[in-house]
């Protein structure tokens, strides 16, 4: 991987740790200058350290990814550091709220969208804008098999991340112009600090009670979950690379065979890739 991104300027949220920092890490390997932001900057700073000592080129912005303004101080920072943000990857999430959906507290479900479709949206509206004019990029959104498939009590989740995939298939279909691309990426299965916060969850404890349990199981058998981050970080760079934008506006895992799909895609219409056919 090492030079398949030189030249590019990248931006990864929720890259303190778990995917975010694999995501950011392998980016920087493979030559981009990464803007790394979540909202702990001890954790950011240990990403941007552990980049710097592999020869790559980073910078640390501690931001919230619900706030408009954060994002936008994000591009000023990116901007001014490296230059025009060529690939943004939106990573930050939460597991929370668990439950029936009658149950879940309204405010706490809705936080839930903000900070994986509201802050989606606010990616995509601060940075597309600048790829466009400069010819073309990629947007990255990571999300989740919950998005996919119906799983009983974690409505706010799933429902933020069918959202998620809807939002890179539209940004898919009214950037091809532009040369924009759009994936939407589940991750792999990996215990990272979102399972932690599952695991101490009381809602999660008591409504989605088995998967806890697989979880806590992992975590004391001391489960070593780096090659599914190595693999996720691999994923992101051949994306961001280019060669396959022919697959923009499709959801997919690590495991996919991405050479495969793309020969493939030739003879696969709109409609079998997941995207409206529909003209307004």
């Amino acid at each position: 991987m090492a030079g398949e991104l030189e030249g590019q300027v990248a931006v990864v949220t929720g890259s303190g740790r778990g995917f975010g920092r694999t995501i950011a890490r392998r980016l920087a390997d493979a030559g981009a200058s990464v803007v790394v932001t979540a909202r702990t900057s001890a954790e950011i700073d240990d990403t941007v350290a552990l980049i710097e000592e592999s020869g790559g080129r980073s910078v640390a912005v501690p931001a919230d990814v619900r706030s408009r303004g954060d994002i936008e101080h994000l591009r000023s920072v990116a901007e001014s550091e490296f230059g025009t943000v060529t690939l943004a990857v939106h990573n930050a999430g939460v597991p929370w709220p668990f439950g029936p959906i009658w149950h879940v507290d309204p405010d706490v479900w809705w936080e839930a969208q903000e900070v994986h479709v509201r802050a989606s949206l606010y990616m995509v509206h601060t940075f597309v804008p600048s790829m466009v004019e400069r010819g073309g990029g990629r947007f990255i959104v990571i999300t989740s098999a919950a998005g996919v498939r119906i799983s009983a009590n974690i409505n706010g989740y799933g429902i933020a991340k069918s959202t998620q995939i809807r939002i890179a298939q539209y940004l898919a279909r009214e950037g091809a112009e532009h040369h924009i691309a759009a994936f939407a990426c589940h991750p792999g299965d990996v215990l990272t600090g979102i399972s932690d916060l599952t695991i101490a969850d009381p809602d999660a404890q008591r409504y989605v009670s088995g998967f806890v349990e697989r979880l806590a199981n992992r975590k004391a058998e001391h489960e070593d979950g780096a090659e599914g981050l190595e693999a996720c970080g691999r994923l992101c760079v051949r994306l961001g690379s280019g060669r396959y934008d022919e697959l923009s506006g499709r959801y997919l895992t690590p495991t996919d065979d991405l050479d495969a799909l793309v020969a493939e895609h030739a003879s696969l219409d709109d409609a079998s890739l997941g995207l409206t056919t529909a003209r307004l």
